[in-house]
């Protein structure tokens, strides 16, 4: 048997995929099909645009409804405060200064369902976050990136 992928998130990052997808039940769902039984009024569903992406949204509100109820199932919640002071770890911010020009950056390490690089929170599966997990403060670090190899130095972890 098949053992299911485990999904790493923090409460906070559960609490919004919940919300995601008791927004897409109750309120996208609907609405997708409302726009099905219109497009029909439309005449001839071979040459419906209007139809076919009421269909193709439809398709993508159900494949992610799907893929958010197993990620929420196999769901594992990270307890951050389990570690040691001061060493990165999941669900834990950390800063770095690259080196040698100094440029700081601060991520929070999460797990892959709750990524949003835009926002500061990276996968633990990144090449980034899979230099830093077990590191700490005042560690150099080399990381190995799509880009070449960038050398920083950890000046913070919360």
């Amino acid at each position: 048997m098949m053992t299911e992928k485990v999904y790493p998130m923090t409460a906070q990052g559960k609490e919004k995929l919940e919300n995601e997808l008791n927004e897409l039940k109750s309120v996208k769902r609907k609405e997708v099909v409302e726009r099905i039984k219109i497009a029909r009024g439309f005449g001839d569903l071979s040459e419906n645009s209007e139809y076919e992406s009421a269909k193709d949204e439809q398709a993508f509100i159900e494949g992610r409804i799907s893929t958010l109820e197993n990620m929420l199932q196999n769901a594992e919640i990270i307890d951050s405060s389990n570690s040691k002071e001061g060493e990165v770890t999941l669900g834990r911010s950390v800063m770095f200064k690259e080196l040698p020009d100094g440029i700081e950056e601060e991520y929070t390490i999460v797990g892959k369902a709750e990524a949003d690089p835009f926002s500061g929170k990276i996968s633990n599966e990144s090449p980034i976050a899979q230099a830093l997990l077990g590191k700490k403060v005042g560690d150099k670090v080399d990381i190995q990136t799509p880009g070449g190899t960038m050398s920083v130095e950890i000046t913070k972890v919360v």
